[in-house]
């Protein structure tokens, strides 16, 4: 992480181009233009799915103009153009810097040529990094290249320092054994509401229904449900460390993962309808509450990367009640666990909030720190 000193000093500038500027993207421009002066940070293009603004020697915005100025630019977003013009920049003693706060399979998909012509890639969009291998190895491949860099710390847990303890243990020598977490705060939130170690409690519906109206899930709560964020996560974990890098080819999918949407609502289209049909399941998700009530545990949808077996899942586990899953989670919280050979008695843990737009916006900020 670069120290204020080594910013105040650096003799390098760093020309910006952030793609996306819904909730993630907008604060993350209100934090870089926050930034204190001297800042060698300048902001030359932004985009959104209807409208771009560039100028190669910084955009004069603030953070009461930018959407004003970006809406009435007239010229719309065209991502090869902005390939073109961000490569044009690139030259000793200033580097480029693609901030991608979209969740876009087509922007995703570029990684590979803005990293070939020298444009380091930041973003807090999973897809590229979950998806199938091929895409991945073309990303690593640019990257080794071009020698610019691709920092994606914000896809696992917002702004906490997941990707950059991984990275460090694994740098350093130690032998990551297992990692475990409960990775999504849509699902944290669920569960700690919904089991809390007794056999009763709210249903599950009502819980998941007042989750989605505090903007914790999806519009649609399936897409939560399924397991597929935290499938896309591990995948991402998996592939920092050696002996697993190529274990998932199809990324995501290769993960085991337990879907909790009930195989009846599979094909509902409308979240407003899942909600309404979800109390129909109740019962089946209370006879599972009260099974590990029996046990003295409580469920929890967690992720398990096992380096020593190769297992990699997301599913629904049982804990004790005096687990860290149990004791130490509120709200819509992650935790994660390293299990190391250095860590080994107790593990390496990282908790706190894991989802939200300023935490989000700090760890794609973050990222673009580590390359001063």
């Amino acid at each position: 992480m670069a120290s204020a000193l080594n910013i105040a000093s650096t003799a390098k500038t760093f020309r910006i181009a952030v793609v996306g500027v819904g909730l993630v993207g907008g604060e993350f421009i209100k934090q870089l233009l926050a930034f204190p002066a001297p800042s060698p940070f300048r902001l030359v293009s932004l985009s959104s799915s209807k409208s771009t603004l560039f100028n190669p020697d910084g955009l004069s915005v603030s953070t009461s103009s930018w959407k004003d100025e970006l809406a009435s630019s007239g010229r719309k977003p065209d991502l090869q153009a902005l390939l073109r013009e961000l490569s044009a920049l690139v030259r000793p003693g200033q580097e480029v810097v693609l901030v991608d706060n979209t969740s876009s399979n087509d922007v995703a998909a570029l990684y590979p040529q803005f990293l070939k012509f020298g444009v380091n890639v930041i973003t807090p969009n999973k897809k590229a990094f979950s998806s199938e291998l091929s895409l991945y190895e073309q990303i690593l491949s640019a990257s080794l290249e071009s020698g610019a860099r691709f920092l994606n710390e914000a896809t696992v847990g917002a702004g906490l320092p997941i990707i950059f303890t991984l990275k460090d243990l694994v740098a350093t020598g130690d032998k990551v054994l297992k990692i475990e977490g409960v990775f999504s705060g849509t699902m944290s939130y669920i569960f700690n509401e919904f089991s809390t170690g007794k056999a009763g409690g709210p249903a599950f519906s009502s819980v998941v229904s007042v989750a989605r109206e505090k903007g914790y899930t999806e519009p649609h709560p399936a897409d939560d449900l399924n397991g597929a964020d935290v499938a896309r996560k591990l995948t991402i974990l998996s592939r920092f460390i050696p002996s697993l890098r190529t274990a998932l080819p199809n990324g995501y999918l290769s993960v085991s993962t337990k879907s909790l949407v009930p195989p009846e609502l599979e094909g509902v289209d409308s979240g407003d309808e899942f909600i309404k049909r979800l109390p129909e399941f109740d019962a089946h998700f209370d006879q599972m509450r009260a099974d590990a009530a029996k046990e003295g545990k409580v469920l929890r949808f967690a992720g398990v990367v096992d380096v020593q077996t190769g297992v990699i899942k997301a599913d629904l586990e049982k804990y004790p009640v005096t687990h860290p899953f149990a004791t130490a989670l509120g709200g819509s919280d992650n935790i994660i666990m390293f299990h190391t050979e250095r860590y080994g008695a107790r593990p390496l843990v990282v908790q706190g909030a894991g989802a939200g737009a300023a935490v989000t916006a700090m760890g794609v900020l973050s990222d673009l720190l580590k390359l001063v």
